[in-house]
């Protein structure tokens, strides 16, 4: 790769905050260079959450399962 060349001298007078570059037509364009960390919208205000209270229940004790007898059922062969 080549190191780039100044060809020659345009004239344009530079601006702080600008990129210049030849665009498609072979013109010297500008555009705004984008900066990192600029916000572009204000932040929204945080509310304070509403702590509501929960209803206590009562939970069911667990009882036993009662275990019943399968049927015996005759194998075939």
């Amino acid at each position: 790769m080549a190191r780039a060349q100044k060809v020659a001298k345009v004239g344009v007078k530079k601006v702080d905050g600008y990129l210049y570059f030849v665009d498609k037509d072979g013109d010297v364009a500008r555009v705004a260079m984008n900066r990192g960390g600029k916000r572009r919208t204000a932040r929204r205000k945080t509310t304070k959450k509403r702590v509501t209270k929960r209803k206590v229940t009562k939970r069911k004790t667990a009882t036993k399962r009662r275990t019943t007898k399968r049927k015996t059922t005759k194998r075939r062969r």
